[in-house]
């Protein structure tokens, strides 16, 4: 898939006020700081499309960008960043729940992994969730650029390894990094096709 334009549509934190049309939407979502913005600006080819921060914990609003004027690629806040307080996790926790469980546009929850770390709680629980309530989701491995190949593979097995404690099926998953590039391609294709199967 050729990405030809992408546009920033809105930002909210009430499901309710997302666009309108019925255009397909992929969201992205992961831990604060598995460099969501950085891989977002990477698939689109618009390196300021969504901020990035040396903050984690920045994006606290459902972000919509649209892309060659006929999907939606959604930037939504990212989880379990502590120093938030309570207060302001129990917000985003109902503005990701809301947008995932009632946005009927939402057509695959793309889940961002640092491929760095061995599996992390949070991240289990969160796509153990996902499958209770029977939300459509894939993998994404994050920087993996920062790892030897052979450390990538062992890292990802392992994880694999995890999920299917869990799941008799795995997700689909890819290994990408924004600063090579790599799983560009094969994750436009993947949005690419399903957008062909449910056009």
């Amino acid at each position: 898939m050729d990405i030809k334009s992408a546009e920033f549509i809105i930002s909210n934190t009430d499901v309710k006020k997302c666009p309108t049309e019925n255009f397909p939407e992929y969201a992205f979502i992961g831990r604060s700081n598995v460099g969501k913005s950085s891989l977002i600006n990477m698939l689109t080819g618009y390196k300021g499309l969504a901020m990035t921060s040396s903050t984690p914990g920045k994006t606290m609003l459902i972000n919509h960008f649209l892309i060659n004027a006929n999907w939606y690629l959604v930037d939504l806040p990212g989880y379990g960043y502590a120093k938030r307080g309570q207060k302001g996790q129990k917000q985003i926790k109902k503005v990701i729940e809301d947008y995932v469980l009632e946005r009927e546009q939402m057509t695959n929850l793309f889940v961002l992994i640092d491929s760095r770390l061995e599996p992390q709680r949070i991240d289990l629980e969160f796509m153990e969730w996902l499958g209770e309530n029977g939300v459509p989701f894939s993998v994404i491995f994050t920087k993996s650029d920062k790892m030897t190949g052979n450390q990538v593979q062992s890292n990802t097995k392992k994880y694999l390894k995890k999920l299917k404690e869990q799941w008799e099926e795995l997700p689909p998953y890819f290994i990408s990094s924004a600063e090579t590039r790599l799983g560009r391609v094969e994750i436009l294709n993947y949005i690419e096709q399903i957008n062909k199967e449910i056009g």
